[in-house]
C-alpha cells in the first residue's frame, strides 16, 4: 500500500490553542493523542508495532505524526511519510536542509494547536532533535524509543538529550547504563526486532519451496543490499561481483536477493549482463525474514536487520560502503570497533564485518572468503552458531514492544506518576 502523497496538509484540530511555551491539553473528552516521528523504514516498522499494542492496551489513546505505511496501515494518522526522505551523512542532508525545517515547521504547527499529549521519537536523530526542540517549546513530554547510539558516536550530545528529552526507552543494555551515567531518565525494554522477529507470519509454501532447494543439496546464501536507496547503489554492484566469484568457487550455492522495495529490485536485476544469464540467484521483495530463515549463511549491508539473523540463526558477512569524507569523519567520533549490533553484545566479533572505502576489491574479496568460509568450513561455521545461540539466550527473549507501549500508555494517561506516588 502506498500513501497517495508524501505530505498531507494537517488536519484543522479542535480545542484550545496553545500560545505561550505551557503545554494546554484538550479538554473535550478523555482521549490523548501522541505525536510520532519516525524517519527510517526499519524505525516505521518498531514504531508501527508499537502503536497497535497502544491501541490494544490503551485504546483512548490516537496517533498521528510523521511515519511511513506501516504506522499507517497500524492506524496512524499520517502527516509526512517521512521514511522516504531518509538520509545518512552530511554530504546527503545538506541539499535537503531547507525541506527538512519545512516539516519541522509543520510538526510545529500541529504542535501549537494544543492537541497533542505527548511526542515519540523513534531514531532519526538528526531530524528528530528539531522534532523534540519544537515540541518542548509547548511543554510537550518527549520520549525516546530506540534512541541514537550517543554512546558509540555522540557523546558530545548527551547535553541536548538531557535537555530536550523527558525518557529515553533503550533498547541495549549498554544504553541503560550510558544514559544512566549521564542523568538522563532511561528504562531498558530490550530491542523491538526480537519482537518482529517472534511474531513475523512467514510464507510456509516459500519456506518449503526453499527446504527443498536445500535437500537437493543447494546451499543457500541470503543478500541483503540494505533498506535505503544510497545502501543499495553503494553496495549492490560489491555483493554482485562477490556472487559471481562465488558462484565459481561455491558451485552448491544459491544466491537468494531479499530486496525492501520494488524499486531496489528493479534497480538490482537491472545491473545483471548478459553473462550473468545463467547465475544461481533469485530476488524477492519484501520476503527478507523468509530468506533469512532459510539461508544457511548471508551476505548483508550493516543495519539492525543483523539482529533478526542473530535471531534466526544465520551468519553473516557485514560491510558498508561509505565515501572517504564521512569515513575520515566517523573514525574521529566513533568510539567503537564495530558496526554491527550482535558484535557489540559479544566479547568477540560473530561477524565478521568490513567498511569499504575507495576501490571496491577489497570488499568484494572480504564478502567473498567470509562467505565461502561459512559454507565450506564446518568447524568455523558450527563455532559461530554455538556463539549466536549464546548471544540469543541472554538478549533475544522479546516482549520490547509491550514494554515499551505499557510505559508510554501509562505515563501519557498520569497512571505512572500516580502509582509512583502510591508506592511512596
Amino acid at each position: 500500500m502506498s500513501l497517495a502523497s508524501d505530505v498531507k496538509q494537517a488536519p484543522t484540530l479542535h480545542g484550545s490553542h496553545a500560545t505561550t511555551s505551557y503545554h494546554q491539553p484538550h479538554s473535550e473528552d478523555m482521549s490523548k493523542r501522541i505525536f510520532f516521528s519516525v524517519g527510517e523504514p526499519s524505525g516505521d516498522q518498531h514504531a508501527a508495532r508499537l502503536i497497535t499494542h497502544l491501541k490494544q492496551s490503551f485504546p483512548e489513546i490516537q496517533t498521528t505524526g510523521f511515519g511511513g505505511e506501516a504506522m499507517q496501515a497500524a492506524g496512524c494518522e499520517i502527516e509526512l511519510d517521512l521514511t522516504k526522505h531518509a538520509v545518512v551523512g552530511i554530504l546527503e542532508v545538506l541539499p535537503k536542509l531547507r525541506e527538512f525545517f519545512g516539516f519541522a515547521d509543520q510538526a510545529e504547527a500541529i504542535f501549537k494547536s494544543g492537541q497533542i499529549d505527548a511526542v515519540v521519537l523513534v531514531d532519526f536523530p538528526g531530524f528528530n532533535w528539531h522534532i523534540a526542540k519544537r515540541a518542548k517549546r509547548y511543554g510537550i513530554p518527549v520520549y525516546y524509543y530506540c534512541p541514537p547510539q550517543l554512546w558509540a558516536w555522540g557523546g558530545w550530545r548527551v547535553r541536548k538529550m538531557r535537555r530536550l528529552v523527558d525518557h529515553v526507552l533503550t533498547v541495549l543494555p549498554v544504553e541503560q547504563t550510558y544514559f544512566t551515567k549521564h542523568n538522563i531518565p532511561a528504562t531498558y525494554v530490550g530491542h523491538p526486532f526480537f519482537d518482529a522477529v517472534a511474531l513475523a507470519e512467514l510464507d510456509e509454501q516459500l519456506l518449503a519451496r526453499f527446504a527443498k532447494q536445500t535437500e537437493s543439496g543447494d546451499q543457500l546464501v541470503a543478500v541483503l543490499p540494505g533498506s535505503r536507496t544510497h545502501e543499495v547503489h553503494r553496495t549492490w554492484p560489491v555483493m554482485l561481483e562477490s556472487i559471481r566469484q562465488l558462484a565459481k568457487s561455491e558451485p552448491t550455492a544459491k544466491f537468494l536477493v531479499a530486496a525492501y522495495r520494488d524499486r531496489h529490485c528493479l534497480w538490482c536485476r537491472n545491473q545483471l549482463t548478459a553473462a550473468d544469464a545463467d547465475l544461481p540467484i533469485e530476488f524477492y521483495v519484501d520476503r527478507t525474514s523468509e530468506v533469512i530463515e532459510a539461508a544457511r549463511c548471508a551476505m548483508m549491508v550493516s543495519g539492525s536487520v543483523s539482529l533478526e539473523l542473530m535471531a534466526r540463526r544465520t551468519p553473516a558477512a557485514v560491510t558498508y560502503r561509505i565515501g572517504r569524507f564521512l569515513y575520515a569523519f566517523a573514525k574521529m567520533v566513533v568510539k567503537l570497533d564495530s558496526i554491527t549490533l550482535p558484535n557489540l553484545m559479544s566479547p568477540r566479533k560473530v561477524f565478521p564485518e568490513f567498511i569499504s572505502v575507495g576501490s571496491t576489491q577489497p570488499a568484494v574479496d572480504f564478502l567473498t572468503q567470509s562467505v565461502g568460509a561459512m559454507l565450506h568450513d564446518e568447524f568455523y561455521y558450527r563455532q559461530t552458531l554455538k556463539t549466536i545461540d549464546e548471544l540469543c539466550r541472554q538478549h533475544a527473549g522479546g516482549g520490547a514492544t509491550a514494554k515499551a507501549a505499557d510505559w508510554i500508555g501509562e505515563s501519557v494517561l498520569g497512571r505512572r506518576d500516580e502509582a509512583i506516588r502510591r508506592a511512596a
